[in-house]
């Protein structure tokens, strides 16, 4: 489908301003089953700009992993706390997953769910976040460009 590029927003003093929307908040991950964020991921990745294995390999990888941090999982959910987004982090600085539900897309919940990642890692020292994208997934990259990431070398 494409290739991978690597992008990296460098993350300066100033606390990047976090919009919030009518009808969406962001919740901590210990409210949320984490079923409805395999199943946000799978909907989300039905473009094909994406995928996740199924919930009983996903699941136990993520949250066994050294790199999983839960206070790194961002989501955002509707007024019936339906998750609808998500940032899934790693503590290492790198933003693993970004994923927005299809039927809430272009509201700015992926700018408020990645401002909200790029204060996290702020307030942990880190200079800068990266994630990768695929090089043929143009919404997600303009997306990325116009929250100040670049490329650079994977």
């Amino acid at each position: 489908m494409g290739d991978v590029i690597r992008l990296r927003r460098h993350l300066s003093s100033e606390q990047q301003e976090i919009v919030q929307h009518a009808g969406v908040v962001l919740r901590p991950q210990a409210i949320t089953d984490p079923e409805k964020l395999h199943a946000l991921l799978a909907d989300a990745y039905g473009n094909g700009f994406g995928s996740v294995p199924a919930f009983e390999q996903w699941w136990p990888a993520i949250s066994r992993d050294d790199e999983y941090d839960p206070a790194l999982l961002f989501i955002a959910a509707d007024h019936n706390d339906q998750p609808i987004g998500l940032a899934l982090c790693w503590n290492s600085g790198f933003i693993k997953d970004l994923a927005v539900a299809p039927a809430w897309r272009g509201r700015g919940i992926a700018e408020a769910l990645l401002a909200t990642a790029f204060n996290a890692f702020r307030r942990r020292g880190l200079l800068h976040v990266d994630l990768k994208v695929m090089s043929v997934n143009e919404n997600a990259r303009r997306l990325y460009h116009r929250v100040g990431m670049v490329e650079v070398p994977l």
